[in-house]
């Protein structure tokens, strides 16, 4: 069973763990501040206040033992960036980061995240979506040129195949 850290437990961070922990993983939380932790302990495996952005605190929470890490912290950049570098370093194989703009997320890459993610970004363009097409039930952005969308099926839909629909040819759809 795959274990995760999760450093920087606000809004993005104490969902992301819980939710983690609720689908029956192993999940370590990591905060400077107290009262986050103190509101998190029950919901996830461990929670532990700790400056994370001292490679000595993280060697000693047992860091490189985690299959994957998550760094969540919100509005201190320069902590973002030491705290990623520090569990590619140790030995985190697979090492997730929360950026705040596009120039932080390459930052991420280049230091060695596996995966740069724009909750705020991503989120903002689904509801759009969402918002333009009472069809739209959902909207993922992929990549520029690929999305996954979730939409509601019309009436002329019912009982057809895939095939029968032709959904590539009339809509540019897989």
């Amino acid at each position: 069973m795959k274990q995760f850290i999760v450093v920087g437990l606000g809004r993005f961070g104490s969902s992301l763990a819980t939710t983690l922990y609720n689908a029956g993983y192993d999940v370590m939380g990591v905060d400077s501040d107290q009262e986050i932790i103190q509101n998190i302990v029950d919901n996830i495996t461990h929670a532990v206040q700790a400056d994370a952005t001292d490679e000595n605190t993280l060697k000693a929470l047992g860091a490189r033992n985690f299959d994957v890490a998550i760094v969540s912290i919100g509005g201190n950049i320069q902590a973002s960036i030491l705290v990623t570098l520090i569990l590619k370093e140790i030995g985190i194989k697979y090492v997730v980061a929360k950026a705040q703009n596009e120039l932080h997320g390459k930052v991420l890459y280049k230091i060695g995240a596996d995966r740069v993610v724009f909750p705020e970004r991503d989120m903002g363009i689904r509801v759009a979506h969402n918002l333009v097409s009472s069809n739209i039930l959902d909207y993922i952005e992929l990549s520029p040129e690929y999305s996954i969308v979730e939409i509601t099926a019309i009436p002329a839909w019912f009982d057809k195949s895939l095939r029968q629909l032709d959904m590539r040819i009339k809509y540019g759809l897989n």
